[in-house]
């Protein structure tokens, strides 16, 4: 029995009603604190505990990609910890890699409350959030903090100097290169736990309240890629987005300053040009207006860093033809489909409780399972046109193993979840992988990457083999 969805969702989201924003900071505050490089005992209990719950290791689920080691293909879509204060708590819920922001260069407030919208009879989100976030330079100081800078780092691991057995744990060494906590402290006070989390969320919401030609890339030669930070147990992303006060024209500046201040903690960067909530962002997917920011990110991406682009799934076809051809031009390393959708269609939810509007009325993006089949769709349209040597990340209303399956045989390498995991609990990311392990089982498949783009390369076998 699931006491998330049957106990602790229920009196979130109806009984109590709470403001989904609130809660999300409130939320966020904890797994602060709970990701402290140095916690108290109260947060190293509850760490463990959460590990041993949530996780599932299987050489199966492994994956390289480029040239960075995936645990396992589900990973947290950007949005969740916008300033990255939270960095590396995120395998400890079972995520195989994470995407941190977006970010802006700019810090900036985002748009007005309330903007943040449950919509419980669709399974979905709305959101007009508008980047709200503390800006570049304050996220590079935030993971300064938590890892420490690469070169510390990779003096801590490799120099005279011996890692510390937190460093060494938070490095995924040890049995299984699994994070090995003990699991002595199991007699903690329930009173002791509550007046911890109190603390904890106070310092948190102290601190952080937002401030008002080229071939394409082959499966045969692949680009060589960096690797992973020292210290960060598994793979981080980070989202780069447009700040609001500056104008379209200035807009690849704006990115490649975002870019150059975090280039050191991103394992792979995603250029934001599909949100629907700040004003013309969207503008930037026409191939006019993207090809100078791609340009200019690579001009500056000295280190080879992965590259990607994050589109909308209301995009026309020939539009998503343009951005494909960009990719290959510009040498991308993949594609991320898709961002929110700002279509109504379909929608159960007829009325927006909190403002009395209809939802066909209010602005902002809708994720979750309203965009699931689209982002699917185009996922196997890019699988088919680049004969699956880009490679995607899929998002878009992934809340169940099937969800997550449907992906990635059509094509997708990897998978984000966001609004599924609000909707499904922090026990979603394990039972979607036990439901991808009995997948493999059921079709004979040797490991994921196996499955990825089988829909679409050999659709009658697959249907015969119920991929």
């Amino acid at each position: 029995m699931d006491l998330y969805q049957s106990l602790l969702r229920p009196i979130l989201f109806s009984a109590l009603k709470t403001d989904p924003e609130w809660l999300h900071s409130q939320s966020l505050s904890i797994l602060s604190w709970l990701d402290s490089p140095q916690p108290d005992w109260v947060a190293h209990w509850m760490r463990s505990r959460l590990h041993h719950a949530c996780t599932l290791t299987d050489s199966r689920l492994h994956q390289t990609l480029w040239g960075i080691p995936f645990a396992n293909p589900i990973g947290l879509a950007a949005g969740f910890d916008k300033d990255g204060v939270a960095s590396g708590i995120w395998a400890t819920f079972g995520f195989g890699f994470a995407e941190l922001g977006t970010i802006t260069y700019h810090a900036q407030p985002g748009n007005p409350s309330p903007r943040l919208f449950r919509l419980p009879l669709d399974h979905a989100v709305l959101n007009r959030m508008g980047f709200n976030n503390r800006g570049a330079a304050s996220m590079a100081e935030t993971l300064e903090r938590r890892w420490g800078s690469r070169r510390q780092a990779s003096q801590s691991v490799s120099g005279s100097t011996e890692a510390s057995p937190n460093v060494r744990r938070e490095a995924g060494e040890g049995k299984g290169g699994r994070e090995e906590i003990p699991f002595g402290l199991t007699q903690a006070s329930q009173s002791d736990i509550r007046r911890a989390l109190s603390r904890a969320v106070s310092r948190r919401g102290e601190q952080n309240s937002p401030t008002p030609q080229s071939p394409m890339y082959s499966s045969t030669h692949p680009p060589t890629y960096p690797s992973t930070h020292p210290l960060i147990p598994y793979p981080l992303g980070i989202n780069l987005g447009k700040s609001k006060v500056t104008p379209l024209e200035s807009a690849e500046e704006d990115y490649v300053n975002s870019f150059r201040l975090l280039k050191e903690w991103g394992n792979y960067f995603v250029v934001n040009v599909s949100s629907p909530n700040t004003p013309g962002l969207r503008s930037l997917q026409d191939k006019a207006q993207l090809e100078p920011i791609l340009q200019a990110l690579q001009q500056e991406n000295t280190d080879r860093k992965p590259l990607l682009v994050k589109i909308a799934p209301d995009l026309e076809w020939d539009a998503i033809a343009d951005v494909i051809a960009l990719a290959q031009t510009y040498q991308l390393a993949g594609i991320i489909a898709t961002n929110t959708t700002i279509r109504r269609d379909g929608l159960k939810t007829s009325v927006i409780e909190r403002t009395g509007k209809l939802a066909m009325e209010e602005a902002g993006g809708i994720s979750g399972a309203p965009v699931r089949a689209r982002s699917t769709e185009v996922i196997r349209f890019i699988y088919k046109e680049t004969q699956g040597q880009l490679p995607i990340i899929g998002v878009g209303g992934v809340f169940t193993a099937e969800d997550a399956w449907e992906k990635i045989t059509a094509g997708a390498s990897l998978v984000q979840a966001y609004t599924g995991w609000i909707y499904q609990g922090p026990m979603m990311v394990r039972q979607v992988l036990e439901g991808l392990l009995q997948k493999l089982d059921q079709t004979g498949l040797k490991s994921i990457q196996d499955a990825i783009g089988t829909e679409v390369a050999n659709p009658q076998s697959c249907s015969e083999n119920n991929c």
